[in-house]
């Protein structure tokens, strides 16, 4: 691909996720996503086929954004496994809050029942869980994790959490700092309840 229709391709995510933050997927156009990105109405259909194969390859390339921005911050702290957890968290947080339009519309969409992109998130799912229930195994063979827990069950909650936590703080409480409620999940993530 080009540098020229790479640069087209990413003002047309970038638009994509700016819209849909604001109305979901549904709300939004084609027109809407020409005009937003400043390009013609065909250069989405040239580069895409329709909206549907816009938001297919969206999902796709903000999921193996995501992923290789959790990647490179456990590569980053090296042999410290919590620290590899933290940056992750903070990795992630990063990520929805540069772009949290994506974040809406993959909550909006992972957990619909039947939802159009079923089967293009679920592999993409599985990835992101592929690389958290990593680094919680790692965090568990240091001895820095609760025992008892299934590491995938974590994984989920913590993706889950990740999510949720991110997006209410953009909504409601965008004053607060990205460390503030990157140490809030680690604090959420690292406590258990002990049976009275």
């Amino acid at each position: 691909m080009t540098p020229r229709a790479e640069a087209t391709r990413r003002r047309l995510f970038e638009a994509t996720m700016r819209l849909a933050r604001g109305t979901g997927l549904a709300g939004v156009t084609v027109d809407d996503i020409a005009a937003d990105a400043g390009v013609a109405k065909g250069t989405v259909y040239y580069n895409f086929g329709s909206k549907d194969g816009l938001v297919e390859a969206l999902l796709r390339h903000g999921v193996g954004d995501l992923a290789e921005r959790m990647t490179a911050a456990v590569e980053e702290a090296g042999d410290d496994a919590s620290a590899g957890l933290a940056g992750l968290v903070d990795a992630a947080l990063a990520f929805i809050e540069r772009y949290p339009g994506f974040s809406q519309i993959l909550v909006s969409e992972l957990w619909r029942t039947p939802g159009n992109w079923a089967e293009t998130l679920m592999p993409l799912r599985e990835e992101i869980l592929m690389i958290l229930e990593r680094q919680l195994a790692r965090v568990a063979a240091c001895g820095r994790f609760p025992a008892g827990v299934p590491v995938r069950s974590a994984a989920t909650a913590l993706f889950g959490t990740l999510l949720v936590s991110a997006l209410d703080w953009l909504v409601f409480e965008p004053e607060r700092d990205r460390a503030e409620v990157r140490d809030a999940v680690l604090t959420l993530l690292a406590a258990r309840a002990e049976p009275e």
